[in-house]
């Protein structure tokens, strides 16, 4: 299938205002381009990228003074098929991990480990290792939290959202994610597209998502908490310990934010 995709942020700064950029797909997509990946800026301005320690790609610009319109639109193809499904993936004693892994067994600035640790044990403890454990963990998590687009919040960790019960699709990222560390299998936070494919249209306007990765038998598979099913069409953004890492945009100084339009659509 083919997925057209993009989108068109805006920004109003009273002085010209450094930004950190987090727009592209992710460099794993590229080769799935169906037409070219250009982030336009109106008005022009120079923009530079650079690949982060996570392998994303990053875009270093200058706001100038004034409103700053961010866009982008192209088509992905996309194999029609939903995230994989591996129920005898194999949970990986941590000796064995792999060293660059290891890091997403960590604590994290949103993935506050050290106070849910004994809630994970507790919860999970006694569920088989592997795929079934975190199976386990995504059905509490997704009954867990509340989703609602009022209830975002840049600042709640795993914890909250936890003693909180409400959210965006983060939150319930951040809270899978936090609790799969805790039971010593690696998990790392996703941002990217996805659209309404395969599944009924919601009234809501089009965003961002954010999902999350577990290594299991050695590879990496995606699980979402917040939808809790196979979806079609993600198209993966970044990937980072938490949303600290793969922040959509970054700015060193005021910059107000003024539109925001996603939009993700299967086309033929």
């Amino acid at each position: 299938m083919r997925i057209r995709t993009g989108y068109a942020i805006s920004f109003d700064s009273p002085v010209a205002t450094p930004m950190l950029l987090m727009l592209s797909i992710h460099p794993s997509r590229r080769g799935d381009l169906l037409t070219p990946h250009e982030i336009r800026f109106d008005p022009p301005i120079p923009s530079r990228d650079y690949a982060d320690g996570f392998g994303n790609t990053c875009t270093r610009i200058v706001a100038p003074p004034g409103l700053l319109t961010i866009s982008a639109d192209f088509t992905v193809a996309d194999s029609g098929q939903p995230d994989l499904y591996a129920p005898d993936a194999p949970q990986l004693p941590v000796e064995d991990l792999p060293d660059d892994v290891l890091v997403y067994l960590l604590g994290s600035r949103y993935c506050d480990t050290d106070k849910l640790s004994e809630t994970a044990w507790s919860l999970f403890g006694n569920t088989p290792l592997g795929w079934a454990r975190v199976q386990a963990i995504v059905d509490y998590v997704h009954q867990r939290i509340t989703f609602g687009y009022a209830y975002a919040d840049a600042t709640r960790t795993a914890f909250d959202g936890y003693t909180q019960q409400r959210g965006v699709c983060r939150d319930f990222a951040h809270l899978a994610v936090t609790f799969c560390r805790c039971m010593n299998i690696p998990a790392r936070y996703c941002t990217g597209y996805l659209g309404d494919i395969g599944v009924p249209a919601v009234p809501d306007p089009m965003d961002f998502s954010a999902w999350f990765e577990v290594y299991l038998g050695g590879q990496w598979y995606t699980f979402d908490a917040r939808h809790n099913t196979p979806r079609i069409g993600r198209i993966v953004m970044a990937r980072g310990r938490d949303a600290t890492d793969v922040a959509i945009t970054n700015s060193f100084g005021f910059s107000r934010l003024a539109g925001f339009q996603v939009h993700t659509d299967e086309v033929w």
